[in-house]
């Protein structure tokens, strides 16, 4: 290869990256698809609204929503797993497809610390237990006696591989017999439980909260370690009944890998702007969840460290992967 040849080819190269640079500075030039993956009426499309508004508003492009809601969120996850890396591609993503799904799915279609991005982690508490008003049973001892008087009677509804083992270490500590409904998403498996066709169900603050307010659900627990502000007067499973007992929820928003660093870092700063906005904090306050706003390398180290914990847990109550 002669010198002029040489030459060409780092001036392309050059001209290449320099091309590249002024795509990523420009960022965002057009609309950004937000992949939701689960059905409408749910936590992660409250919190889709919550935050994609401002976010839209803040950027200057619109935040257009995607619902894939099927198979417990997978569809969604392999889709952005799969979507080109150019940042114009986000997902909502629950704790469960980062964290849980590869322990309870023999065959997972993607592989979330291989191929997905994380951006920031939005939000994190614990859900509720929560049952239909017509259930006899006021407090966790209560619902464990119950569901001991009559095995196989009660059923519970699960939206997700989160809500699910959180039920099934409950049964594990319990001992009790109570049957897994699923649901393709949280709006559906609400709409089950105000007809009394399940009768509990672990939810998201999101949708638990003004349903509890309302009366038309019954809170007898929450599963974090301490009580949720919003509902103070509703002790944790922990004290109700089972010491030790926690399952948190959280929400994140992730890119598909390879998103070049300097176009994560400018969404990440972008959330976190969100997330510090008030009317954006002050609504996820008032759900009973706390906004969050950590860096992609701690949320990283997040999904590590839970994927561990989860992983553990599968194997400690035999659970079977489906």
């Amino acid at each position: 290869m002669n010198h002029a040849t040489v030459t060409l080819a780092a001036l392309l190269l050059t001209l290449a990256a320099s091309g590249a640079r002024a795509g990523e500075d420009a960022y965002p030039d057009k609309p950004i698809r937000l992949i939701i993956p689960f059905v409408p009426g749910g936590p992660s499309d409250i919190l889709s609204r919550l935050v994609g508004g401002k976010l839209g508003e803040n950027l200057g492009q619109q935040i257009i929503p995607d619902n894939r809601g099927s198979a417990g969120g997978i569809v969604g996850f392999e889709l952005a797993a799969e979507s080109t890396p150019d940042g114009y591609t986000m997902l909502l993503a629950a704790y469960s497809g980062l964290t849980i799904n590869p322990y309870v799915y023999k065959k997972l279609p993607y592989d979330p610390q291989r191929d997905l991005q994380p951006i920031t982690q939005l939000t994190v508490g614990g859900n509720v237990v929560v049952v239909n008003p017509a259930v006899q049973a006021k407090s966790v001892k209560e619902l464990i006696a119950l569901a001991k008087s009559a095995p196989g009677k009660l059923n519970y509804a699960s939206t997700g591989a989160g809500p699910l083992l959180g039920t099934e270490l409950f049964k594990k500590k319990t001992g009790v017999d109570i049957v897994n409904i699923p649901y393709k998403g949280t709006g559906q498996a609400l709409i089950a439980l105000l007809a009394n066709e399940v009768q509990l169900m672990l939810m998201n603050p999101l949708v638990a909260v003004p349903n509890v307010k309302s009366g038309k659900l019954r809170a007898l627990a929450v599963t974090s370690l301490d009580r949720n502000p919003v509902l103070p007067d509703v002790p944790t499973v922990a004290e109700a009944a089972l010491p030790g007992y926690e399952n948190v929820t959280w929400h994140s928003l992730v890119f598909p890998a390879k998103t070049p660093r300097t176009i994560v870092k400018r969404m990440h700063d972008e959330v976190v702007k969100v997330l510090n906005a008030p009317e954006v904090k002050n609504g996820i306050l008032a759900q009973g969840l706390k906004p969050v706003g950590n860096t992609p390398e701690q949320m990283s180290a997040l999904i590590r460290e839970e994927s561990k914990m989860y992983a553990k847990l599968v194997k400690d109550i035999g659970f079977q992967p489906m």
